[in-house]
């Protein structure tokens, strides 16, 4: 598959967050959203990670820090896959060290993978959950 952005898909990995609330004092989300052509719609902040090489290495920067929404696309940029974060996360669970996340949520479009990775992290104990909102995304690229 043809990369489906001019740009280049190697970003920085962001640096986790050290602040825990907003502006008005009010708890902030750590939403982490995997996915190489997707933003949300409707503006909510999110880490926003295009390849599964950046997405492993944040979720290894936060080093046991809560995601509260963790948002996977199945198919990335080219051949690349959603598939080592997920390896990943299978790994620390069965090692009894599950990375703490309050909410999966699996948007592929690719409905075979898609499922596959539910059952995969639902078999690890993740709380996991498949979403169709299309109307939830826009194209950033």
């Amino acid at each position: 598959m043809p990369n489906r952005c001019d740009e280049n898909p190697t970003s920085p990995t962001p640096e986790p967050a050290t602040d825990t609330t907003d502006a008005g004092g009010e708890p902030m989300i750590l939403r982490v959203l995997v996915d190489d052509v997707r933003d949300f719609k409707d503006g909510r902040t999110a880490v926003v990670l295009r390849t599964s090489a950046d997405a492993v290495a944040y979720v290894q920067v936060l080093a046991g820090t809560r995601i509260d929404e963790l948002w996977l696309d199945h198919d990335l940029i080219g051949e690349d896959t959603v598939q080592p974060l997920v390896d990943l996360l299978v790994v620390q669970a069965t090692q009894g060290r599950p990375v703490p996340v309050g909410r999966i949520w699996v948007h592929s479009s690719n409905i075979r993978e898609g499922h596959r990775v539910v059952q995969e992290l639902q078999a690890a104990g993740y709380p996991v959950q498949r979403s169709y909102a299309a109307n939830l995304w826009r194209h950033s690229c």
